[in-house]
């Protein structure tokens, strides 16, 4: 009993840290506007203000995963919410631009060490691949949990206080994970400690830091700029010598078979599209209630409030779900909702209203996403080995922080080839809708390894020597069998 009650304590725990990192990245979407007036900024430091945390963020993630792997899960997972805490109190009290972005930046490096160590505690609470799986189902959910917050919320703060004060978030969950990291378990990982590939780490780094700012500014910039088109090509040449680099390492920062796995690769896809519809909900609704229809931010939050509630409910009964009726299925259906929320939203008008117009959409986005989200975590950090638990979680959230950026560049550059703005936010539900409901057939494609009574069959996956062996997440233990309709409660 004790180390059940410690283990959902501690998945309670790191739940939340990865919530609010999340939750992080979103905090000054809504309230961007004040900041941009108190500090006089133009559009290119309210773009970079915008993408800073998210830059360092993704960016950083794969040499997040692998300290994690080298040194264990806890003393990075308290590294990096170290350097959170003392990065978003000085965002709080950032006197001038300079400091806000520079804090903001740190606050993303911070996160990118957080973010897959706390995978690895997760990885080390539920040894057990019955109870993994089940744990990372419910994982799953927590990041699309966060961002809404983090929307829903900034609004009414920012209208209520003050922007700064969003920050007190961070700095408390940052230190409660501190205080209480003492009673997550210390082992180290397991097996042969990988190298640092110090190389691998900054190709990956430069390259997606590059191109993610290319992406962001190609909004602003226009894609035949060369602020955009530039940054561009140097991220991806970088991204090409990263790959060419890692086929010659001995032990490489990313094994050139990880990503060749299909379930992975198709899970990391539906990763990306949904984070990218549910984004562009975000981003694409706050601009046309705030500046088309003229509500307020605190209004314009509270709008969302729905989202939030379904999302939360939805959520709950995804983890379970993944467990009866295995991930592929979960994540193609969450898909295909998903897809149908999109498509609702794709017939926005200039004079929709909210009741009608709106909040179905609304509805259907978040029950949908939050299934995507639960299915596919299990799909993308499944088949590794637990000494590469940081390097599945890091991939995971590279892909979730991707998704939002290539996904919304795309999309708002296809906005824009439209006479009329709301058109254009029309077409680009539209294109989004189209992309989940393909990503949903492709997952819908995948061979089932899970049955629906909970029982399992080997599955096969690649292993970082190129090799093939069973996947140890579908390979059912004694206590799986004993329990294999028990449904995972953080």
């Amino acid at each position: 009993m004790a180390a059940i009650t410690t283990g959902r304590y501690g998945f309670a725990l790191l739940g939340v840290v990865q919530a609010v990192l999340i939750f992080t990245i979103t905090i000054l979407t809504v309230p961007l506007p004040l900041v941009a007036r108190e500090f006089g900024l133009g559009p290119s430091g309210v773009l970079l203000l915008s993408a800073a945390y998210g830059l360092s963020f993704s960016s950083l993630l794969l040499l997040g995963g692998r300290l994690a792997d080298r040194h264990g899960g806890r003393p990075v997972l308290r590294a990096g919410l170290a350097l959170l805490a003392a990065a978003s109190i000085a965002c709080a009290l950032a006197p001038g631009y300079p400091v806000l972005l520079a804090s903001r930046f740190v606050q993303g490096a911070g996160a990118a060490l957080a973010a897959p160590a706390a995978v690895a505690v997760v990885r080390v609470l539920h040894p057990e691949p019955a109870a993994y799986r089940r744990a990372m189902a419910t994982w799953g959910g927590l990041s699309v949990l966060g961002a809404t917050a983090g929307s829903v919320v900034s609004g009414a703060v920012a209208a209520a206080v003050s922007w700064r004060w969003l920050f007190a978030v961070p700095v408390l969950v940052a230190l409660a994970g501190l205080a209480r990291s003492a009673a997550l378990p210390a082992a180290a990982p397991a097996g042969t400690r990988p190298a640092l590939d110090l190389r691998g780490a900054a190709l990956a780094t430069a390259g997606v830091c590059a191109a993610s700012y290319a992406l962001v500014g190609s909004t602003e910039h226009g894609w035949h700029s060369p602020g955009t088109y530039g940054p561009l090509a140097a991220g991806l040449a970088l991204l090409i010598v990263f790959a060419a680099a890692e086929r010659r390492t001995a032990d490489p920062l990313l094994p050139p078979g990880f990503l060749a796995d299909r379930r992975r690769a198709t899970a990391l896809a539906a990763v990306m599209a949904t984070a990218a519809g549910t984004a562009l909900t975000f981003v694409l609704l706050s601009l046309y209630l705030q500046q088309l229809r003229g509500w307020s931010a605190a209004a314009t939050s509270a709008a969302f409030l729905p989202y939030a509630a379904v999302l939360l409910l939805s959520g709950r009964l995804a983890g379970p779900l993944t467990v009866r009726y295995g991930p592929p299925a979960v994540t193609a259906g969450g898909l295909a909702v998903a897809a149908a929320g999109l498509g609702l939203l794709a017939g926005l008008a200039p004079d929709s209203g909210y009741a009608l117009g709106l909040l179905p959409g609304l509805l259907l986005l978040p029950a949908g996403a939050a299934a995507a989200f639960a299915g596919a975590a299990v799909l993308a950090t499944g088949g590794v080995p637990p000494e590469r638990t940081g390097l599945a979680a890091g991939v995971f959230n590279t892909a979730m922080e991707l998704g939002p950026t290539a996904g919304l560049a795309a999309l708002m550059a296809l906005a824009a080839t439209r006479p009329s703005v709301v058109g254009g936010y029309a077409a680009a539900f539209a294109a989004a809708a189209v992309g989940l409901a393909l990503t949903a057939v492709a997952v819908a494609a995948l061979p089932r390894s899970t049955k629906p009574n909970g029982s399992t069959v080997p599955d096969r996956t690649t292993m970082p020597n190129g090799t093939t062996v069973p996947d140890p997440t579908t390979i059912p233990s004694a206590t799986e069998h004993a329990n294999h309709i028990e449904e995972f409660t953080p």
